[in-house]
Formats: structure tokens, sequence, C-alpha cells
């Protein structure tokens, strides 16, 4: 059975079984696998009552949703390719977007998101726009549609997802029947290794809050739905906090940033506690901390104090019965990872890309080492190439980009998906990800500078940053724009300790502070957050001129 086949097959075997719900105001709108089937099977009867045909490109414009889920579903089992769009994206890029991949028809979820679309399309011919409305809560005339999905080959295209474009324009990654397949083999085998112990009877409790355009976030649903799980969305990104205590999960996936947030929010409410709270914290933290780099077990009298005073109390705060934290997208601080870890919540890195759908590299949850991002999955090679490039191949790798043959040749090296992450690997093949190639800066000195672990550091030591971005690409020095509600004073005491441990050239000698964040909607971001260099360069050009006509801040 291909991928669409066993979820709908699983959602007839066990019908009454909870699958999926939405946390609206405190509480949980649930269905049962036969009340996912059904609105599936509504939305199959749209699909084809609409004229939509096999191979033909629908976009799918909605926040995450049980809908978003069941019309997911009907697309793929008609065999339309699905064209999942962010919806806080411009309208014009996904305007873009669409006109690219000439799809047929755009699929959203409410009347704002097609007006914003609309009033983008400034040429014909237009796609059809329709609403979940017209799906779901219109009258649509009974037509049989058999349980079964189409017939699809694995060399099938199932979705085109567009890459972020951090510089250039996005491509459409092409992903196939066969692609998709393959990787939710490999997710499930790493959850059953993480919920071992767990019976088929007993559900896992799945939390999730990424949208599901995003592929890594894709797979993640499809592979809830292919076993089973219950799967609880986040509706409001502002009460997060309050959402994951109520869906009490055994695992959830994250970026970065979220964890990140965690962890000083938690170290500034210690901060504020009476004396002996913040003694105890600390040491209990630096004999954890102690043992572990000498590899010993536990952590000692005054871990053993701070973990029954207030390290459990976090744990429990935070999910009481969190088997572990997944984390991806982007790389996460070695320290944060071990901070969890501390406090008895195992973070399990991913690592990969669009075009390797999603995922090439997983932690073991059984043997892991913070810091890295796992071994290469079964089945999935990697290796090293020029400048410490990672180069993968296997049956994770994409079709290709859409009406791009260039751009696709152009990523492949005699076989091999060219990632364009630098990279390190151990003895043990736990990879670290140290780099983007194309982010190298190269200054006058002729000395190469991966800026992504000396932001991480700048970020870990000045906690109440938005973000920071380290420049430098043919100049003489290093500087840093920082944005965010800091002072001048909290930067340079955070560039200085940072600076202490790094060679001469990678050391920062000036900087900008921009009180407002970079954003989605400023175009300083990509959809999925990540730092969109070229466009920050250009905005903050005159700024960064400054800089190095006069070094320290501007």
């Amino acid at each position: 059975m291909n991928f669409i086949e066993n979820i709908l097959h699983r959602l007839r075997q066990t019908p009454a079984r909870p699958v999926l719900q939405e946390v609206r105001e405190g509480k949980f709108a649930t269905v049962s696998c036969e009340e996912l089937r059904k609105l599936v099977q509504q939305a199959r009867t749209f699909v084809r009552q609409s004229g939509l045909r096999k191979g033909d490109r629908c976009g799918l414009l909605a926040p995450n949703g049980i809908k978003w889920v069941a019309t997911d579903l009907a697309l793929a089992a008609e065999g339309i390719i699905v064209v999942p769009l962010y919806s806080r994206q411009a309208p014009n890029e996904l305007a873009g977007m669409l006109r690219d991949c000439a799809a047929a028809m755009v699929l959203c979820g409410d009347e704002a998101l097609a007006d914003g679309l609309r009033a983008s399309w400034t040429e014909s011919p237009a796609p059809h726009i329709r609403l979940f409305y017209d799906i779901y809560d219109a009258t649509i005339p009974d037509r049989h549609v058999p349980d079964e999905p189409v017939t699809l080959a694995d060399e099938d295209i199932a979705t085109i997802i567009y890459t972020s474009g951090t510089s250039g324009e996005p491509k459409g990654v092409m992903l196939s029947v066969a692609n998709v397949g393959y990787m939710l083999g490999c997710t499930g085998m790493r959850l059953d290794q993480l919920m071992r112990g767990a019976t088929e009877r007993t559900a896992d409790q799945v939390f999730h809050y990424l949208p599901f355009c995003f592929a890594g976030s894709w797979i993640l649903l499809l592979t809830a739905l292919s076993r089973n799980s219950l799967l609880s969305m986040s509706t409001d990104l502002n009460k997060l906090a309050d959402e994951l205590k109520l869906a009490a999960p055994n695992y959830c996936l994250n970026v970065p940033t979220l964890l990140e947030r965690i962890r000083t929010g938690v170290e500034s409410q210690i901060a504020q506690k009476p004396g002996p709270i913040q003694t105890i914290y600390r040491k209990g933290k630096e004999s954890w901390m102690q043992r572990r780099e000498q590899g010993e077990s536990g952590g000692g009298l005054w871990f053993s104090l701070a973990n029954s005073l207030i390290f459990s109390s976090i744990q429990k705060k935070i999910g009481p019965n969190l088997k572990a934290l997944i984390c991806g997208s982007a790389p996460l601080a070695k320290e944060t990872q071990l901070f969890f870890l501390m406090l008895g919540i195992p973070v399990l890195q991913v690592y990969g890309l669009t075009e390797t759908t999603a995922i090439c590299t997983m932690d073991d949850p059984r043997d892991f080492t913070p810091g890295r991002v796992g071994p290469a999955i079964p089945g999935i090679e990697m290796r090293l190439g020029e400048e410490d490039e990672i180069l993968v191949r296997g049956p994770n790798i994409f079709a290709g980009y859409w009406n791009r043959d260039e751009a696709t040749a152009n990523a492949m090296l005699d076989g091999w998906f060219r990632s364009g992450d630098q990279g390190s690997v151990d003895e043990k093949g736990n990879w670290a990800i140290t780099g983007r190639l194309k982010n190298l800066l190269i200054l006058k000195s002729g000395n190469n500078v991966a800026p992504e672990p000396i932001e991480e550091k700048v970020m870990f030591h000045l906690p109440l940053a938005g973000q920071c971005v380290v420049m430098g690409d043919g100049r003489s020095f290093l500087s840093a724009l920082v944005t965010g509600d800091v002072t001048p004073e909290q930067v340079e005491r955070a560039l200085e300790t940072v600076n202490a441990g790094m060679p001469h050239y990678k050391q920062i000698h000036a900087f900008h502070i921009h009180k407002e964040p970079l954003t989605i909607e400023s175009g300083l971001l990509t959809a999925n957050g990540k730092l969109r260099r070229d466009a920050i360069a250009r905005q903050f050009a005159a700024e960064i001129d400054t800089l190095y006509s006069s070094p320290k801040q501007a």
C-alpha cells in the first residue's frame, strides 16, 4: 500500500478511535477516524464535481486544522498534486508560486486569504479560488466516491512544496509517492523506539503547532495518521504554553526558537526567586554539567537537591507526559539541548531539507549526542564533499524542481544531492551542521567564516535579543545586526564573552541595534523563519556602511 492507501485503510479499520483534535478556547474539538473519513469523502466529492483531474496542481492555503487535513487527504486520494502554502506569507509571493506551478485551483481557509490572493493576481489566466466553505458548509450534490484512492505509481508526484528562497526565487520541490512512503517508514521506526513499551492500544499523544505547509511538519502529520496517534493541533500561538499543558503530549515537533524561549523564560524566572533558590539552581546545574563532561551519571548532591526542589517541577509544567521534544529546521544550541536533558526531557534533533523529503538524520532516542543531529536514517547515504558540503543520496531524494531542469541538475553531483550545508561527522556516525555554504563570509584577509555558529553563541549570551545577523563579506572584520529590546551595554558584554573564545578573524568588532524584530511580513525572514541575508543587507546597507566607517556601535 502507498501512504494514502494506508491512511484511508486505517481510518476504516478503527472508526470510533479519536484521531485529530483542535484546541479552541481551552477545549478540544475532536474527530474520530470515521468522522475524518466522511470529511475526506465530502472533499473528494467536491474535487470531482469541480473538474480537477489526476496530475492537476491545487494550492492549499489555510492555517492548520481538521479541515486542512481532510482536504489534503482528499486531494491526495484523487491524485491531485497538492501545493501547500503558508497563510502568513505575502500574497504576491503566493501568487508567484501558484503561477509557477500553473495551479488549476486554490482552496482557501477563509475569505480574507482569498481576497489577498485575488488582489495580487494581476494577469490571466487565474486559478479558480474556492473556500473551505464551498466544501464543508455548502450543499454538494451526492456523488458516490469509492473508499479506495485512485491508482498512484511510485513515481507520481504527491506534492510540490516551495522552498523558502533565502536568496533568489523560491523553487517548487517535487516529492513523489515513493519519497513520502519511504520517509513515513523511517519516522515510524524512530517513534516506535521512542514509545517502546507502549502497546498498539495506547495511542501516541502528539501536539503540533508548526504549519503543515512545511515538509517536516507535513511528514509528522502523515506519520501520526499512519500509526495509532491522537494529534492535537494548536490554533493560537499566543496560548501555546496553555495548549501544550492541556494536550499533555508524549512528543511534539519544535523549532529551536521556541525551546530557546522556554529556557530563557525559566532562567529569567529563577533570577527573580529568593537567593537560596538561585543558589540551589546554579549549583545543581553546575554539578550536573560537570559530571556529564566527565562521563559520569547523575549529578551529585547539589543536583539531587535542585532536582527535587526545582527541576522536577519545571519538567511537570512543560509537559508531565513528555518522552521527548523533537527539534528541527535550524541548529539548536547545545546548551539548550543540555538544559532540557538536565530537566529530564530529551530533545531529539532531526536534520533535512525539503529536497530530502524533510529528513536525512534523526537522533536515536536510545543513544544520542547533544550538539549533533543524529546518524543518517537507514537506507540513506551521507558524505562530505568539497568545502565540507554534506552530500546525500537515497530513496528520500526529491524528483526535481518543478519546470527547472537546470536547477535540478545543478543540485546533483554524480547522483548525490548537494545540500548546500556544511557539516562534520563523528566516529559514531552522528552528524553536526556547521554552516551554510552560500552564507559563508569571505573576509578581505581571505579567511572564510560561517556566520551561523557565531550567531548562535551571541544569542545564547543575549537571550533578550530577537535575532543576530553576522556580516562582513568582503570586509576587513565582522560586524553584527542585533534586533530586539537590548541595550548597547548588554550587547557589548555578550560580544566580549563570545569574542574571548574566538580566533581574531571570527571576532565581532562592531554592531548595530534595531529595536524592531525581523519578520516574515517585512520580507526579511523566509516563510519558515530563516534569515533572508541578501534582503537584510539591502535594507540595512546604510547602517552597515556606517559600522565600517566608524566601528563599535552605530
